[in-house]
């Protein structure tokens, strides 16, 4: 028995913000965001909104793509960076405003590579028996978060929000599900990406004004050493995958990377010989989306007659931690 992607689901906030708006707030430009990251565009929330508020309708469109009640759901998975509160998890949150009662609401905390251990958490759920029907949710909101100064242009201009929803469920067929999922992780490089306050562990209070005007509560980012890893680490566990299953690049239908950056996602599969006519990517559009983009691209790849039944997918991330993961699947 494999799980297999039931449906699929998106949504964005309907506020477009283009390279143009951010140039009014900021010194840069279009053309030097396009040259460093290949994103022109991105959506922003335009009214208090929680990660749970974008991740509703995403997951009402997976259910209806599935053919599945919300009360036949018996777990949800939820990954985010952007918590609607510290606690608690915003799973809770979904849970209630999809009205489900009862069932486990489970947070992952991975970042970029959210989707990808979220999937390999589900994928073990539903192998043991233990749940028949999961929603697995993406959703981000970065807008609310970002220095929208000079000083934070690097990060500011990468990332966007936006939910993704997939219902996963068993599956007898041989030729369709998740064949195998592989997850890594290495922390020596988790100061290198990352939001350092508030945190638990200063004393004798999380966040001060000190903080705050230092600028230490907005991410951050070592742009060279990801970019660097990214491309070093992606390729690694890609093969890695491939190879559990028997299988090479030429076998492989549809890859979607995480959106990251343009750059990442060219270098990246320029490297394993990935032709760009099998890779997806909708980064010019909706930016870095972090959680959500995987299953953004799953849902944009779908309408787009691009993701079909049977193709044989492959899934890859890096982020935060760093950590960096692939996937395997037949559609």
């Amino acid at each position: 028995m494999r799980t297999a992607f039931l449906g699929i689901g998106g949504y964005l906030p309907p506020r477009v913000v283009s390279n143009d708006e951010l140039a009014e707030m900021m010194e840069t430009s279009n053309e030097w965001i396009v040259e460093r990251t290949g994103i022109r565009t991105r959506h922003w929330i335009d009214r208090e909104c929680g990660a749970s508020d974008l991740a509703v309708p995403a997951s009402r469109q997976a259910l209806a793509d599935a053919g599945v009640a919300p009360e036949e759901i018996d777990c949800i998975i939820l990954a985010t960076l952007s918590p609607d509160h510290t606690f608690p998890g915003t799973a809770c949150f979904l849970q209630e405003k999809l009205g489900l009662k009862g069932i486990p609401a489970l947070d992952i905390r991975n970042q970029c590579s959210g989707f990808i251990y979220s999937l390999a958490v589900a994928d073990a759920f539903i192998k043991t028996g233990q749940y028949r029907r999961i929603l697995l949710v993406g959703a981000e909101v970065h807008s609310t978060g970002l220095d929208k100064t000079t000083r934070g242009r690097d990060v500011a201009c990468l990332f966007g929000d936006g939910a993704g929803a997939a219902v996963l469920g068993p599956c007898e067929e041989t030729e369709r599900g998740v064949l195998s999922t592989h997850l890594h992780a290495d922390g020596r490089y988790a100061r290198e990406l990352w939001i350092e306050v508030p945190g638990s562990r200063f004393f004798p209070q999380r966040l001060d004004v000190a903080m705050v005007e230092q600028g230490r509560h907005f991410p951050r980012m070592n742009g060279r050493r990801v970019f660097v890893e990214a491309v070093r680490r992606m390729p690694e566990v890609i093969g890695e995958a491939l190879a559990a299953n028997s299988l090479s690049v030429d076998d492989i239908d549809l890859f979607v990377p995480h959106q990251a950056n343009q750059r990442i996602t060219e270098a990246v599969a320029k490297q394993i010989g990935m032709p760009a006519e099998k890779v997806f990517s909708n980064i010019d559009k909706v930016g870095n989306t972090t959680a959500a983009s995987i299953p953004l691209c799953l849902r944009d790849a779908c309408l787009q007659g691009k993701l079909q039944r049977g193709h044989l997918v492959l899934l890859a991330s890096f982020g935060a931690g760093f950590t960096w993961a692939a996937a395997l699947l037949r559609w």
